[in-house]
């Protein structure tokens, strides 16, 4: 059994009953490959379309809104590290029903994603070898990563750590490839200077609405950073391991973002983009590397696979900070002799499961509706870990600053530009025809998850 959780009001670290078993080459790479996904490799040539040139001030913005939330996450995981991370400080900030709002919110959000993802990696699977259907590799990827999560917690972090290091590899090596190419080092090119950059349109070819689409475009790639600030609890010094996972990570993966658009565009005319297309096949091919598209399958591949993990993970991490603090059902606290949540695992696993099913079987039905409904979360999450930064940080300068390790740069002017950017990408969803739907079915399911949390404040206060 686990004692109480504590007060509301209570700064105090809570002892994490499960496994410390990551390290901190884990963590640190799991904070630099959480965020490069089919997002960034297929889901960048939407942005370059819409944007052209003016695609690497898109991430820039996206980007500097991304570091800024992380940061912020970092200062208070560093000084208060658990298994809920965002929940419970939400929880200590504003109160029960915050927690357990951006609680739910977050596993629903993980869980839905985990079926687009095992679907993803199922079907290019099922190219390489026909004879294997998509619904037996989805099977195959649940049990092996199930498998993973249900034993020692350094199996998930050995997976993800060469997953990330795959991932930043090949990033590394597309950087290099491509400057090579720009300035004509390469065989059979020519350096091409700044022609793809000024021509067709100019830099800025659809204005600076091309650049707030691409913004709306690309911001949601970045989410997965928040994962690190969940594992560090399962960390041997989680203040110090979180810290440096988030100084780290910030800045290269903004590198990794912003090199990459600036080298496909001034490789490649913008016009040339096809969503949906991956933009580094496109340079890949055009630059001569043999088996291009295969190479970027690859790569995908990995890439969905480390996010399958990932999710898997921080959604059995979410659920069992939830239990925890009585938001959850308590079946879900049996903790493994080695310190691993396999109910919570378990519990993760079988809805995420039931949404592949949902996405084999109804994808443009059912299961459009239930990614409509998580296609705003990660921004209302953002939002509530700003707020709840902005009243915890004095709350812990007063009562233990030994503890801030880690800083919010320019507190708290940058977290209200933080939360004035998320405001901002809100209102662009609303004035968009096709990112509308998603920022209203979002709406609907977190005001559903509000009213189940004023029920069960109410019904608290009553048994008080």
């Amino acid at each position: 059994m686990h004692d109480a959780p504590p007060a509301a009001d209570s700064l105090a670290a809570e002892k994490e009953p499960l496994s410390a078993g990551l390290k901190q080459r884990h963590l640190t790479m799991l904070g630099l490959g959480g965020v490069i996904g089919a997002g960034l490799f297929v889901g960048s040539g939407a942005g370059i379309a819409v944007a052209g040139p003016g695609i690497v001030i898109s991430y820039l913005i996206a980007g500097a809104l991304a570091m800024l939330v992380m940061r912020m996450l970092g200062e208070m995981s560093a000084a208060m590290p658990a298994s809920g991370a965002f929940s419970v400080h939400a929880e200590r900030a504003l109160g029960r029903w915050a927690g357990f709002t951006v609680g739910w919110l977050y596993w629903f959000l993980l869980v839905v994603v985990l079926a687009v993802e095992a679907t993803g990696a199922a079907q290019i699977a099922n190219g390489w070898v026909p004879g294997v259907p998509t619904w037996a590799w989805v099977l195959i990827f649940m049990v092996v990563f199930t498998a993973a999560n249900l034993s020692a917690v350094k199996n998930f972090g050995e997976f993800e750590f060469w997953f990330a290091a795959l991932k930043v590899g090949a990033i590394v090596l597309f950087l290099a490839l491509s400057l090579l190419a720009v300035f004509g080092v390469l065989p059979d090119t020519e350096a091409v200077g700044f022609t793809n950059l000024t021509g067709q349109g100019g830099f800025l070819p659809n204005g600076v609405s091309g650049v707030v689409s691409g913004v709306l475009a690309v911001v949601f790639a970045f989410g997965g950073l928040e994962v690190v600030t969940i594992a560090a609890a399962e960390s041997d010094d989680p203040a110090r391991a979180v810290g440096r996972a988030v100084r780290s990570a910030v800045w290269r993966i903004l590198f990794f973002y912003v090199g990459s658009m600036l080298v496909i565009v001034t490789l490649l005319p913008w016009s040339s983009m096809q969503p949906g297309k991956s933009p580094y096949v496109a340079v890949l091919d055009h630059i001569g590397i043999p088996g291009a598209g295969q190479i970027m399958n690859i790569v995908v591949f990995v890439a969905l696979l480390s996010a399958l993990n990932a999710n898997l993970y921080g959604s059995s991490r979410m659920v069992f900070s939830l239990a925890e603090r009585g938001e959850a059902p308590k079946g879900l606290l049996k903790v493994s002799g080695g310190g691993v949540p396999r109910r919570a695992v378990l519990a993760s696993v079988a809805f995420g499961f039931a949404s592949v099913i949902l996405n084999l079987e109804w994808p443009d039905s059912i299961f459009r509706y239930l990614l409509n409904a998580v296609g705003a979360v990660l921004l209302f999450v953002w939002g509530l870990i700003a707020v709840s930064q902005l009243r915890l940080r004095r709350r812990i300068e007063r009562e233990m600053p030994e503890r801030l390790a880690l800083k919010m740069w320019a507190f708290p002017y940058l977290t209200w530009v933080a939360l004035a950017g998320m405001a901002a990408v809100l209102v662009l969803m609303i004035t968009d025809e096709g990112a509308r739907p998603q920022l209203l079915w979002s709406a609907a399911a977190t005001a559903a998850v509000l009213v189940v949390a004023w029920v069960r404040e109410l019904r608290l206060r009553r048994a008080a």
